[in-house]
């Protein structure tokens, strides 16, 4: 018994607690925007019937809630703005009786009403309360509650297709629209050249993760200018960037490899080449303690990735006009291709003998290059150069090359959701990060679905 009590007593407190943490002014919003309201007459604080013909545009910046609302108040159309909160009584709290942007208000709706308010010139405006349906309410309370991911994976199976399609278009775009904000603010970096841009975003993504921001250091060290001096000769491009990584100082070799590494002679050949070329053209290395080698499959240490972007850039791979060209996916598999320089076909770094491997850029890497950096850089500069036909086939690539495979993927495929190609799963990661993770379930069109399905 005093167990049944206790878990009661707590499951009580986990609602309030989680009541708490609802934002109802966000939840009054949702409600409003779509016209989800109580099965009632909607009726003024002083009983005059509300009909709401539109509910405005909804303002996420400063000044009112809804712009241009359409309301008719006792057969009364009346447009102007409208505000939301979540007591009346936050009129004055926020400000708004000193703000003449607020003159315009046609209507005050808030889910308590606890004070008349007024404009700046002393007018009563007309309230209404708004009661958030029983089961908006409820399923809300769900998807902020559940802890299990995706929150509304009971409504996948009963959703269109037309609809599921419609969203992912539309979160694909997004997910694409936030790369190119990266890409536009590297660009902005390198003093306004896309190429350097495109060059930064490539190293960025060939840290796959793990070392993905000490990668994109490096590339800024990259004096590209300089580099291209020397284009055609790959040890004194593979010495410039192994040099700029910080790779080349005898202490980032671990002691057991120092005499070995010594012993071989490229190490000592490579070091000699960068302090000519450091001095030539007044190189400063990046600080190499920002590589990261724990729990760091061998193939993705840093030199390795290093030799392959050095090998793309001796064979002109790593330029965007070369990327401009590409109007086949065939043509940019082929494109993203490398390997590593012979020394590395035997090393995963200086010293450190292995059996002989080509160390080509696996399939894998490709399609995850193409995925996160070629595509998303065809989209930017498209965007930037006003060129459509390049966001079209930024598209048209995404369509074709094959799904990504990853944990976030395969729940929504536990879920129902089709997965087809990596235009899908790009839409799901942003869907994930940017909703999901955020709780933000009345932004989302799942979300939506959801909340205004029957109990």
């Amino acid at each position: 018994m005093y167990c049944s009590r206790l878990f009661v007593s707590l499951q009580r407190r986990k609602k309030i607690i989680l009541l708490a943490a609802i934002d109802m002014e966000q939840l009054l919003h949702y409600v409003w925007k779509h016209k989800m309201f109580p099965l009632k007459e909607l009726k003024t604080t002083d009983g005059r019937s509300v009909e709401v013909i539109d509910p405005g545009l909804h303002n996420r910046n400063a000044g009112p809630d809804f712009f241009n609302a359409k309301v008719k108040i006792d057969g009364t159309l009346w447009v102007g703005n409208v505000e939301i909160h979540d007591k009346s009584s936050d009129w004055y709290l926020h400000g708004h009786d000193h703000d003449s942007a607020y003159d315009n208000t046609v209507l005050h709706v808030a889910g308590v009403i606890d004070s008349e308010v007024q404009t700046t010139n002393g007018q009563s405006l007309p309230q209404l309360q708004l009661d958030v349906p029983h089961d908006i309410l409820l399923h809300y309370e769900e998807l902020q509650a559940t802890d299990k991911y995706p929150p509304c994976y009971k409504i996948i199976p009963e959703l269109s297709a037309l609809m599921i399609h419609s969203w992912m278009a539309a979160l694909q775009t997004e997910r694409l629209e936030r790369k190119t904000d990266d890409i536009r603010r590297r660009a902005e970096r390198c003093n306004g050249s896309w190429e350097d841009a495109y060059f930064v975003t490539l190293a960025r993504n060939y840290g796959f993760g793990i070392n993905g921001e000490a990668f994109e250091d490096w590339a800024y060290h990259i004096p590209l200018s300089a580099v291209g001096k020397h284009r055609d000769d790959l040890f004194q491009i593979e010495a410039i960037f192994m040099g700029q990584a910080g790779l080349l100082e005898l202490e980032t070799i671990p002691g057991q490899y120092q005499k070995d590494a010594l012993n071989e002679g490229y190490f000592s050949k490579l070091r000699n080449e960068y302090q000519y070329l450091a001095h030539k053209f007044s190189l400063t290395p990046m600080n190499s303690k920002q590589w990261r080698f724990l729990r760091l499959r061998p193939q993705n240490f840093p030199h390795i990735r290093i030799s392959q972007l050095a090998n793309l850039y001796y064979e002109r791979k790593a330029s965007l006009s070369r990327l401009i060209e590409c109007d086949t996916i065939q043509a940019l598999q082929e494109m993203m291709r490398t390997h590593v320089t012979p020394y590395w076909e035997t090393h995963y770094t200086f010293g450190s003998a292995s059996a002989s491997n080509g160390k080509n850029l696996s399939p894998f890497s490709v399609n995850l290059l193409m995925i996160n950096t070629a595509i998303p850089m065809l989209f930017a500069y498209g965007r930037h150069a006003s060129k459509e036909q390049l966001c079209d086939r930024a598209f048209d690539f995404l369509e074709q090359l094959r799904a990504e495979n990853n944990h976030i993927i395969r729940m929504w495929k536990e879920c129902g959701l089709p997965v087809k190609n990596a235009g899908d799963t790009q839409a799901l990661i942003q869907l994930k990060k940017e909703y999901c993770d955020r709780k933000d379930c009345l932004r989302c069109r799942f979300g939506y679905e959801y909340l205004k399905k029957k109990s």
